[in-house]
């Protein structure tokens, strides 16, 4: 899954988390006992809301008149929604077996939604919010990734 371009980024990553304090060894067990079960539960609830969601805009369409940008950035996170959790669903098997490609594909997702999110509020606040999700998200990810051979 992971070529040599991914891994580059991966690891630039990684090197910002590197200095950070680690979270205790048994939290980050329990992380890795429960991160395949809400990957997979996440992935179900977000591809069922990604596709209600595309199903309502598709409905309003002809009531989004004037409202272009609205429609149209719902449109794209209602997608953005489905291809994340689709990938988290991905990641299910790899996450149970403690695979490096189930990490590397959370890691895909974590930086998806963060884009995902700066695309649907590209606000100063919303940046920040999407900036501080990242952080915590990716820390998280940093904190288990030993686990994943």
């Amino acid at each position: 899954m992971a070529t040599n371009s991914s891994n580059e980024i991966i690891n630039t990553v990684g090197k910002w988390f590197e200095k950070v304090p680690s979270l205790p060894n048994n939290i980050r067990e329990v992380l890795v006992k429960i991160a395949p079960i809400l990957a997979l539960v996440f992935g179900v609830l977000g591809v069922l809301g990604g596709l209600v969601g595309l199903g309502l805009l598709t409905f309003l369409a002809p009531f989004a008149v004037g409202m272009v940008y609205g429609y149209g950035v719902g449109m794209i996170s209602a997608a953005v929604s489905i291809v994340t959790s689709a990938l988290m669903l991905l990641a299910v098997p790899g996450l149970f077996a403690k695979k490096a490609n189930g990490w590397t594909i959370l890691f895909w997702v974590e930086a998806l939604s963060v884009v995902g999110s700066v695309i649907a509020n590209p606000s100063a606040s919303g940046i920040i919010g999407a900036v501080i999700g990242g952080a915590i998200g990716f820390y998280l990810l940093f904190q288990i990734r030993p686990y994943y051979k």
